[in-house]
């Protein structure tokens, strides 16, 4: 991952954790309690706690790879 992806996809996160509803800007993933977020072409596979202002990235990849051992 280069330097420019990876500051959009902190810039990205960073606007969810001031969000007021930080699940306006993520899909919920289908089978599993675990959110989506889309920077280009690459996801970050997350968990939002709801009580509290965590947000616990997963994984991040190219959406071709990313989705397969969530």
């Amino acid at each position: 991952m280069n330097k420019q992806l990876a500051q959009r996809i902190y810039t990205r996160l960073r606007e969810i954790a001031d969000s007021d509803n930080p699940f306006i800007h993520v899909k919920r993933l289908t089978g599993v309690a675990l959110f989506s977020l889309r920077v280009g072409d690459y996801r970050v596979i997350m968990d939002i706690k709801r009580n509290s202002l965590i947000i616990l990235v997963l994984r991040v990849g190219h959406r071709r790879n990313v989705y397969k051992e969530v």
